[in-house]
């Protein structure tokens, strides 16, 4: 199940929910009992379980410079 962070506008505290993805946007009340509040954005990090990086083509794969890298500048 997610979790949401939420920030309280009342006492300044901040909080998580764990909720069903189709609550996302419902109402959260603080854990002091205010009904103020405002669902924050979050980041999240995704990283990869085994297997290569990826590799940069023969040739160099272009990149760099204002041209591409194509010219050698």
């Amino acid at each position: 199940m997610p979790r949401y962070d939420f920030r309280c506008r009342a006492c300044g505290d901040t909080f998580e929910l764990n909720r069903p993805m189709a609550e996302a946007s419902a109402p959260a009340t603080c854990p002091q009992g205010h009904k103020d509040t405002v669902k924050l954005l979050s980041t999240v990090a995704v990283t990869g379980r085994g297997g290569t990086a990826p590799s940069v083509p023969a040739g160099g794969g272009g990149g760099g410079g204002c041209c591409g890298g194509a010219c050698g500048c």
